[in-house]
């Protein structure tokens, strides 16, 4: 049972940081400006709608396990590592804080997969594994972007 507890907590912090990652990437999407508004405008809500779906597949993990989610903005602000960011224009910076932010949580599920499959946990294991496997490709290809 100590360790359903650390990995509810685990999973929590990455619902923090989600939620706040969600967050900024909304403020990016309404507030883009430039020569690439068009291509990233849709981007950002293409990413922000992938991570309100994974807020809530986070969530329900944290359910099935026999936890409570985390569900106070306050709550998610004294968990996340990642800091909500206000007042980007411009898409390198929008991009680079995305990046930052998803290599961020990547380390997070990395570190959930493996405490998960030491103490036997397959599903949030196998979820953590389907997260880390496309986040990395969003990442390979956000990076692309700003070469």
């Amino acid at each position: 049972m100590k360790e359903n507890k650390i990995i509810i907590n685990k999973l929590n912090e990455l619902l923090a940081d989600f939620q706040i990652y969600y967050q900024n990437l909304r403020g990016f999407h309404w507030n883009i400006q430039g020569k690439a508004f068009f291509e990233l405008h849709v981007k950002f809500e293409e990413l922000y709608t992938d991570a309100a779906m994974k807020v809530d597949e986070i969530a329900e993990r944290i359910l099935t396990i026999g936890g409570v989610p985390l569900h106070g903005f306050e709550d998610y602000l004294a968990t996340a590592q990642i800091k909500p960011v206000k007042n980007v224009h411009d898409g390198e910076t929008a991009v680079e804080t995305i990046v930052s932010n998803l290599e961020h949580i990547v380390s997070v599920e990395r570190s959930l997969k493996d405490l998960a499959g030491e103490s036997g946990d397959s599903g949030t294991e196998d979820q953590m594994s389907s997260l880390i496997e496309e986040q990395e490709k969003t990442l390979w290809m956000y990076k692309a972007w700003l070469k």
